[in-house]
């Protein structure tokens, strides 16, 4: 089976559906694709039901003359590579080894590197493009969306800011075009070895802002913090299902006698951390609900002390939708109230069911203010709205801000 076989049995896997996230093979099953997160099976000819010798041949058609790829399967059982057919799409693929026989799973990517507008993303996220230094972490489970969100916003600082920008990537996704910035992007096992010795390296490249595709292991993060913490904006990602969760599982990378000191370094250098859960629609395809922690003087305070009864990050992110922060049960009530996706949906992927069905059920008594859109609010409190850059922007309350004594001790 050559390159240009299998070329054209996955044109016609793509072809068969739109919206198509992954295709999979293994051996026992016919060639699938999974759209909307559901598996659907695929009539190839003369492969109804795969062997072993289809799926290894599928496999080193994929790899093709790739060494480091052959090694890192032979050696560990998986590996990861990408995949291009010329003028269609790329691939991120995964090929490992169960009971002894290959199996193959194939990310798309979209072709282009799409926009915040086009992914219909908050607008808070052109704010972060435009962070000059710190950690930006987008985070939540695998397939949830984390690769192409920091595209836009990566495809944003190239299309405003003059930047050097530097990716570390396992495998490369979306290939940016240089615009106003000049984008590197490396590979693990193509251009580097591993994400540590990469982003150790990029530190005398002179880049101002750095993606690392994952903080895999203590190293990584070790380094990630020092270039946040000596000027560079650093985004990555994290398999973490919130905010709150994301903190901790920064903290738990360290040693334990190191907590507090990581919990003070980890305040004063992040910048956002954005969680996505993919959530299905009423009418078929899927949206991406988002959460978004800011950093502010009291998000930093409950970082550095550790969450408690009435110091919770998600009461900090509930009150400060004027800062651009939200919350996943939030922005599951506004889809609910705008039709997009069913009461059991929103009850399901919600951190807080029981809150959110108290919330729901009052939708059709009388909206609850607390979960109204922001703009829905402030026009309840009779604030007006101002138009900037065609984009509403609605006016804030006259509420004096708040003006500390002196600085936390954390901060000296």
């Amino acid at each position: 089976m050559n390159t240009a076989e299998i070329n054209r049995i996955l044109e016609f896997m793509l072809g068969y559906k739109p919206e198509i996230s992954d295709l999979n093979f293994s051996v026992g099953r016919p060639p699938q694709i999974e759209s909307d997160g559901v598996l659907i099976p695929i009539p190839v000819k003369g492969m109804e039901k795969l062997n072993p010798f289809q799926t290894e041949m599928i496999a080193l058609s994929i790899m093709g003359q790739d060494r480091e790829v052959i090694r890192k399967l032979v050696q560990t059982g998986s590996t990861d590579l990408s995949y291009s057919i010329p003028g269609v799409t790329r691939f991120r693929v995964n090929i490992f080894l169960q009971r002894g026989t290959f199996a193959i799973a194939m990310r798309v990517i979209p072709p282009g590197v799409p926009s915040i507008a086009q992914m219909g993303l908050p607008e808070v996220l052109y704010q972060v493009a435009k962070e000059k230094n710190g950690i930006v972490l987008v985070t939540g489970p695998t397939g949830c969306g984390k690769s192409t969100t920091l595209a836009a916003i990566l495809d944003e600082i190239n299309e405003t800011q003059a930047f050097h920008v530097v990716t570390i990537e396992d495998p490369i996704e979306y290939l940016h075009t240089n615009k106003l910035s000049t984008i590197n992007q490396r590979e693990i096992g193509t251009d580097t070895t591993t994400f540590a010795v990469a982003l150790r390296a990029a530190l005398r490249q002179a880049p101002k802002v750095i993606l690392v595709g994952e903080m895999r292991d203590l190293e990584t993060a070790e380094i990630a913090l020092e270039a946040a913490e000596t000027g560079h904006l650093v985004f990555s990602t994290l398999h973490t299902i919130d905010a709150s969760k994301t903190i901790d599982r920064i903290i738990g990378i360290f040693p334990k006698e190191e907590e507090q000191q990581i919990r003070i370094r980890f305040a004063q250098c992040f910048k956002y951390i954005i969680s996505q859960r993919l959530v299905p629609k009423k009418n078929g395809g899927r949206i991406a609900a988002i959460e978004i922690l800011k950093a502010t003087m009291r998000t930093r305070e409950y970082v550095v002390k550790g969450e408690a009864e009435h110091r919770s990050l998600l009461d900090a992110m509930n009150d400060g939708y004027l800062e651009g922060m939200q919350t996943f049960d939030k922005e599951l009530a506004n889809m609910f109230r705008d039709g997009i996706i069913e009461e059991e949906t929103a009850l399901t992927y919600a951190t807080t069911p029981n809150n959110l069905a108290l919330i729901l059920k009052g939708f059709s008594a009388g909206q609850s203010q607390a979960f109204l859109s922001d703009e829905e609010n402030q026009e309840n409190r009779g604030e007006s709205g101002k138009s900037e850059g065609g984009r509403t922007v609605a006016g804030k309350p006259k509420l004096k801000p708040f003006q500390p004594q002196q600085k936390p001790e954390w901060m000296e």
